[in-house]
């Protein structure tokens, strides 16, 4: 049976009380050192939680099931019961399994500062202060009705705040997208902090990151003709066109970090976005420094037409096609420095390869649209290998990331200026 690999980065010795596991004994790890248990042999699904205690109020909590439905792990972060620390959690060596706000508290002192006195007044008996006055504990958000729109407001879709789908309620869709599947079963690696509680091993932060958290402070532009893109020559962004038949909202997201050969996926943060009219075109601006990605909407699954503006070693723009996070439609990336223009290799593909797709490839995205699902997994379910499958076989991996970070045409542009179609 696999461990569960406990890591307190916090400058004090950190109890948990625990179920499920370690006979149900509590554990304290030590400031700055990792704790290993056991899951036991039988039963042969074992589950359990552990719970972060604070002053022996509950508080934050790892929940896990190893081997669960079709061999799978089930893990999510819960503060359902409280908190008092950041915790996450993750499969080991596989960072877009992990779930859990790595920052809450800090996320939750910001919000309860710009509260206003009615909400602090609703929110007596349940948000808990030092004597300077800070956020020091939250009480059990099951108990306090109000609290838990007080918490949605910063951390939706990132940890479980209310029941989920239970006894015949619906439940709320950014906690039914915590019961997601992980990838078979491995060591659950959890990481407790009173700081970042993201993992220290420098691994691409995917799993907490929610498609539906609000857009706040985001560049808008509408656009409901074509501007040609002779107009703008010399400045550095993407001539964006829109040839389907229907008005779309594209967003541009930069990456969190970018390492070597890796990227912190940005789901919550768009740089800005862009409105186009049926068969309108325009001209993106962007800074040389970006470095992520344009999509449809805001949701996932969804098409990624992936790029950076300036490379650090030939100064060229770099950017492909990835379906890695599903698809919604066909995409193109070209280079603009081709002589004459529109004369360099092009990647991503133009027809529909949607409708007739095996209906096991196919996910009904939030908004009703009818996409093929992540090849790779993420917080909302595991890799859909006839989606994968399917794509290779209409696309293929030479024309667009499907499985795995190679094989895959890099297309640039060394006037550090794409075209890209959206279909």
């Amino acid at each position: 049976m696999p461990k569960i690999i406990i890591t307190n980065k916090s400058n004090h010795p950190q109890t948990f009380e625990v179920h499920g596991f370690n006979n149900n004994q509590n554990l304290t790890v030590k400031p700055n050192s990792t704790s290993t248990l056991s899951a036991p042999d039988r039963p042969a699904t074992p589950s359990g939680a552990i719970i972060a205690m604070h002053n022996g109020h509950e508080g934050e909590q790892a929940e896990i099931t190893f081997n669960g439905f079709e061999g799978n792990d089930f893990i999510d972060i819960s503060n359902i019961v409280g908190a008092g620390g950041n915790i996450t959690i993750q499969q080991q060596g596989d960072p877009s399994t992990r779930k859990g706000d790595p920052l809450f508290m800090q996320n939750l002192r910001k919000a309860w500062k710009k509260a206003s006195p009615q909400v602090k007044n609703d929110l007596k008996g349940s948000i808990f202060l030092d004597n300077k006055g800070e956020v020091e504990r939250m009480g059990p958000i099951k108990d306090h009705p109000k609290l838990e729109n007080f918490v949605r407001s910063f951390a939706d879709g990132k940890t479980y705040i209310g029941i989920g789908a239970w006894n015949g309620s619906p439940g709320n869709p950014s906690d039914n997208g915590q019961s997601a599947a992980a990838h078979g079963t491995k060591n659950a690696v959890i990481t407790y902090s009173d700081g970042d509680a993201t993992p220290g091993n420098g691994e691409a932060h995917l799993a907490h990151r929610s498609p539906m958290a609000e857009m706040k402070m985001v560049e808008h532009v509408s656009v409901s003709e074509a501007h040609k893109p002779e107009d703008h020559n010399g400045e550095v962004g993407i001539d964006l066109h829109n040839k389907s038949n229907k008005a779309c909202n594209y967003f541009f997201y930069d990456n969190y970090w970018n390492g070597n050969g890796t990227a912190g996926a940005n789901f919550d943060h768009p740089l800005k976005s862009v409105r186009l009219e049926p068969k309108a075109s325009t001209f993106v601006p962007l800074p040389a420094s970006f470095k992520g990605r344009v999509q449809r909407g805001t949701l996932i699954p969804a098409t990624w037409v992936e790029f950076q503006c300036e490379a650090s070693n030939d100064h060229a723009a770099h950017g492909d096609i990835s379906l890695q996070q599903g698809c919604d439609g066909a995409a193109t990336i070209q280079g603009t420095d081709g002589a004459p223009h529109g004369s360099g290799p092009v990647g991503g593909f133009t027809k529909d390869i949607i409708t007739h797709a095996p209906e096991k490839a196919k996910v009904k995205r939030q908004d009703g649209v009818m996409c093929l699902a992540s090849t790779m997994g993420n917080w909302m379910a595991g890799p859909n290998d006839a989606a994968a499958e399917w794509e290779l076989k209409e696309v293929g991996q030479k024309k667009a990331y499907i499985r795995g970070g190679s094989g895959t045409d890099d297309i640039s542009s060394k006037n550090r200026r794409f075209e890209v179609v959206f279909y």
